[in-house]
């Protein structure tokens, strides 16, 4: 049985043909390649001459290409960084703060609904100006990973993912602009505390479902 791999995401395919779209990440058949079992080596000259022609030629599909530098004077350190956020999966690490804080500030928003506490809902406002500080990174390290590691495919679920992106952060600076001239907007004099609540769940469902996605490309399944 033929097995096929998807260009953009790795995915393994097992199969007489690809499939006609990649079910991780939507990518078309056409970037799909026949995995191709290497034969032993004859002998070891004939070993040492493969591994000369292609150096550290990374196992996983997911091929990181730099591209050339955009500038003489800053190309290097631009390819420095992007390589270190690469190797160092800077996107991966940096998402898991809007996905792990953003529960927290939803639940201390919903707590100190209940108990009117405006301790909890200083917690809550604080957790969210955590996330409106962190997320640029976030964007910038899931923009590199996007581009290099997946070739800037432009499928269905890389689409939503920057929708989410999106939401995620419109939704938590509208929230902390709206908390900042508005401090009383949980009590319950306040008019509009059904909508910040509303921002407050769809920016959540938006962080989670991202995070879903991202998974998803992670782990392949």
């Amino acid at each position: 049985m033929k097995k096929w791999r998807c260009t953009v995401c790795g995915y393994i395919h097992t199969g007489e043909e690809p499939p006609e779209k990649c079910p991780v990440c939507g990518a078309d058949k056409s970037l799909f390649e026949e995995v191709v079992e290497e034969k032993p080596a004859a002998d070891t000259a004939a070993a040492e001459d493969t591994a000369t022609a292609a150096p550290g030629t990374p196992e996983d599909a997911r091929q990181v290409d730099l591209g050339s530098p955009p500038d003489a004077r800053f190309g290097n350190i631009y390819h420095l960084l992007v390589g270190q956020m690469l190797k160092h999966h800077a996107h991966p690490i940096s998402t898991h703060i809007p996905n792990g804080v953003l529960p927290i500030s939803f639940l201390f928003i919903i707590l100190a609904l209940i108990s009117e506490s405006t301790v909890l809902g200083t917690a809550a406002f604080c957790n969210v100006i955590m996330v409106v500080l962190t997320i640029p990174f976030v964007i910038f390290s899931g923009y590199i990973e996007w581009q290099h590691r997946y070739k800037g495919a432009m499928t269905n679920p890389f689409k939503l993912k920057i929708i989410c992106a999106i939401i995620v952060a419109a939704g938590t600076l509208l929230m902390a602009i709206w908390w900042i001239t508005s401090p009383d907007v949980l009590s319950t004099a306040s008019t509009g505390r059904k909508l910040f609540i509303f921002i407050s769940l769809v920016t959540l469902g938006a962080a989670g479902l991202a995070g879903h996605i991202g998974g998803k490309l992670v782990f392949r399944d």
